[in-house]
């Protein structure tokens, strides 16, 4: 893989990770069906230690546990992972059978657009809408400073 396909694996990982298994099964309806996946790793739920960091660059610390599913298939020759937060098995396995689709080119173009494209713009839309609601109640004490 050359780094540009691995940056766009990351993106297509992370935005699958984010979406919940109705989204996933919602957007792939309307696509031509994905042959059968050999199972690998079968969808499988485990606590994995969540490390943070005192003030962005301190020294690192276990902040605590957190539950995460994962799951593996093959698909033709290529084999899809997922891990995904919490204990849903259906996104994890629907994740990874996408990651294996995705990395077929001949697959790839439809289901980024069909199916990527459509979640990532969701989950930029929420950010936005959460970031505009932060904002609103958005303080600035310069401005309180000057008016004593």
């Amino acid at each position: 893989m050359t780094p540009a396909d691995t940056e766009e694996r990351r993106h297509w990982m992370a935005v699958l990770a984010r979406a919940s298994a109705d989204e996933i099964a919602g957007l792939l309806a309307s696509l031509p069906s994905l042959p059968a996946p050999e199972r690998l790793r079968a969808p499988e739920t485990g606590l994995v230690m969540v490390r943070g960091r005192a003030g962005g660059d301190g020294g690192p610390f276990n902040l605590g546990e957190m539950t995460v599913t994962r799951c593996s298939v093959r698909l033709g020759e290529a084999v899809g992972h997922a891990y995904v937060a919490g204990r849903d098995k259906r996104q994890a396995e629907l994740a990874a059978l996408l990651d294996a689709a995705l990395q077929d080119p001949a697959r790839r173009a439809a289901l980024m657009e069909g199916v990527i494209a459509p979640l990532a713009a969701g989950q930029q839309a929420a950010r936005d809408a959460e970031a505009r609601k932060a904002a609103a109640t958005r303080v600035d004490f310069f401005a309180m400073q000057t008016t004593r």
